[in-house]
């Protein structure tokens, strides 16, 4: 069943001044929970990403993100919905326990620990737990996106390190079936972003603005993902950053759609 909303209120979460599902109540969050618990696994099965399944986003990550880590050891590490783990593979090494937090009982890895997450959104962790938090491209699937940030700042250490990438477009109307989508993901406006990331507490050290909407046809020169590729990110952040870029989160036209699509953060929490 497709969610149709009234004209207003369309609009309102169609021009980015709300977010989609960051008010619900818990009832229409349980429910959105069970629409996405096994959207991405499914995706993935069908192969609507590639014949045969191959992470696609070491050198965005390594590039974005872990280059800002310290080189020292993780003694704890946790994975936001992070599927096989295969996020963790360049820095794997420091890590010395990995946890993964994974709703579908698809995704398995047997070097981790695997752990459900609560339909809530709350982490069944205590405080502080985590040296490394990896969230990449999960929270759009998520719809209390706010409280789930707030865990992600709750249960990491003092002095630890988050990583979260999250789109910026709407990805187009939810009213309708999107192909190669999961049912209910959105994207969350970058100011939306960087807003509920310091109302939780975070303080962002790095961001990047990534995933200019017409860097996936190179496709067609590297032949697997190019977010793989260095050279790719390099010439992506270039064009990225360019100040002309139109802004809207819905777009109207297709030159609204040419544009960097998501933001990097390196995130941590102050020890004080």
């Amino acid at each position: 069943m497709v969610t149709k909303f009234s004209s207003q209120t369309a609009s309102e979460y169609l021009s980015g001044e709300k977010l989609y599902g960051d008010d619900f109540t818990p009832e229409q969050i349980a429910a959105w929970f069970e629409d996405e618990r096994d959207g991405y696994f499914d995706l993935e099965q069908s192969g609507v990403f590639a014949d045969k399944y191959a992470y696609g986003y070491h050198a965005r990550n390594k590039r974005h993100g872990f280059r800002y880590l310290p080189d020292s050891p993780f003694r704890e590490v946790l994975g936001v919905g992070s599927a096989y783990g295969d996020e963790l593979l360049p820095i794997l090494e420091r890590c010395e326990k990995v946890t993964i937090l994974e709703p579908a009982d698809g995704f398995q890895n047997e070097r981790f620990t695997y752990v459900k997450p609560s339909p809530s959104g709350h982490f069944p962790f205590k405080d502080n737990s985590f040296d490394l938090i990896t969230c990449l491209s999960v929270l759009h699937h998520i719809p209390n996106v706010s409280f789930v940030i707030g865990e992600i700042a709750r249960v990491l250490r003092p002095g630890g390190y988050a990583l979260m990438t999250e789109p910026t477009h709407s990805m187009g109307d939810w009213n309708y079936p999107r192909r190669g989508l999961t049912k209910r993901e959105r994207g969350i406006p970058a100011a939306m972003q960087r807003r509920i990331i310091l109302e939780s507490g975070l303080t962002i050290l790095h961001e990047t603005k990534c995933h200019f909407s017409l860097t996936s046809r190179l496709i067609h020169i590297t032949r697997d993902s190019p977010f793989n590729h260095g050279w790719v990110i390099r010439m992506d952040e270039l064009i990225s950053r360019m100040p002309i870029w139109p802004t809207s989160y819905h777009p109207a036209i297709w030159l609204q759609k040419i544009k960097p699509c998501a933001l990097f953060f390196v995130l941590t929490k102050s020890e004080s």
